[in-house]
C-alpha cells in the first residue's frame, strides 16, 4: 500500500487530467503516469478511463476510491495528533464553501486563521449546496459551509441567520412598498437561482405554498441581479449577496422577514482534524464580531 499513490490517484480525478494533477502535487506527468499505472498492476484492473471528454474513474475505481480517500484522511489526521503532541502545528485543512461565504467571509477568516497557525494550509473547493455535500459525503474536504437543513447524515454548527431580501427593478410598484406579500409575488415574473443553489428559496416557497412564475434560471447571483435591475423579472436573495454588489438594486423586506441559517456541516465533528477543529474555532471568532 502507498500513501503517495493513493495521493496521486485522488489528485487526477479531483483535477480533471494528469497534467493538472502533476502541477498540483509538483510532479511530472511522467511520474503521476507511473503511479497509477502501478496501482493497475497491483489490483488488477483499470483505475481511470481516457476518452475523448477527459478522465473519469472507473466502476471498479470507484469501488475503491472512497477507501482510500478514508486511509489518507485518517492519515492526515494522525500526521496532525503526532505534531500537536510534539508542540507543533502542522497539516492541511480542506474546505468546502459556496460564493457569499468565500466573498465576504474567507478573506478575513483565513488571514486571522495563518496568522495564528502558520504552519496549515487552508485548501478551498467552491460549489453549490449540494455538491459541497457530496464532497463531505465523500470525503474530498473536510467540512464545508452549507444552508441548514443539511442531510441527516451530516453533523451541523449553525453559525449566522442571513436575511432574505427581494430584489425588484427602481420602477416596480413594490420597490415603493414597507413588505412584499408571498401573494403578490406569484403574479410576477420570477428570477431563480438553478438547481442545488435554490434550497433558500425553495424552502421558502414550500413554507408559504407560494407557486413562482419563474422566467430565468441561472448560476450565478450577480447575474441574476443584472436580470432584475434591467426589468426582466423580480428575485428573492441573501442579505450577504445584495451587501457586496457595488451598484445597489433596490430591496423590498419579505412577509415575516424569513431568513437562511448558514451553518458548517461535517460527517463527524469529533471525528475533524485538530486543524479542522481549529479552523472552526477560529470562524466563530471572527464571526462573532462580523457586520454583514
Amino acid at each position: 500500500m502507498s500513501l503517495t499513490k493513493f495521493e496521486i490517484l485522488t489528485a487526477v480525478i479531483e483535477q480533471g487530467s494528469l497534467t493538472r494533477a502533476g502541477e498540483f502535487l509538483g510532479l511530472t506527468q511522467s511520474a503521476v503516469s507511473h503511479a497509477i499505472a502501478s496501482l493497475e498492476t497491483e489490483y488488477g484492473f483499470s483505475l481511470l478511463s481516457r476518452g475523448r471528454g477527459g478522465i473519469s474513474v472507473t466502476t471498479n475505481g470507484d469501488r475503491v476510491l472512497n477507501y482510500m480517500r478514508e486511509i489518507l484522511r485518517w492519515n492526515e489526521r494522525m500526521k496532525q495528533e503526532i505534531a500537536e503532541i510534539n508542540g507543533l502545528e502542522i497539516g492541511t485543512v480542506r474546505i468546502g464553501t459556496f460564493t457569499s461565504v468565500s466573498t465576504l467571509w474567507l478573506p478575513g477568516i483565513i488571514q486571522e486563521f495563518s496568522d495564528q497557525h502558520p504552519g496549515i494550509a487552508v485548501r478551498l473547493q467552491e460549489g453549490n449546496y449540494e455538491e459541497i455535500e457530496h464532497w463531505i459525503a465523500e470525503g474530498t474536504i473536510d467540512f464545508g459551509f452549507l444552508s441548514l437543513p443539511t442531510s441527516e447524515s451530516l453533523e451541523t454548527v449553525p453559525l449566522y441567520h442571513d436575511r432574505m431580501l427581494c430584489i425588484v427593478p427602481d420602477n416596480h410598484p413594490l420597490h415603493q412598498m414597507d413588505t412584499a406579500e408571498f401573494t403578490q409575488i406569484e403574479h410576477e415574473l420570477f428570477i431563480v437561482p438553478k438547481a442545488g443553489s435554490d434550497n433558500d428559496i425553495r424552502k421558502i416557497f414550500k413554507q408559504y405554498h407560494v407557486k413562482p412564475n419563474v422566467k430565468f434560471a441561472l448560476d450565478d447571483d450577480y447575474a441574476i441581479v443584472a436580470m432584475v435591475r434591467k426589468g426582466l423579472g423580480i428575485s428573492i436573495l441573501p442579505e450577504m449577496i445584495l451587501s457586496n454588489i457595488r451598484n445597489p438594486v433596490c430591496t423590498v423586506r419579505l412577509q415575516d422577514s424569513p431568513s437562511r441559517t448558514i451553518a458548517i456541516a461535517a460527517r463527524s465533528l469529533k471525528s475533524l482534524s485538530p486543524a479542522a477543529r481549529k479552523f472552526i474555532e477560529c470562524t466563530k471568532s471572527w464571526l462573532s464580531t462580523y457586520n454583514c
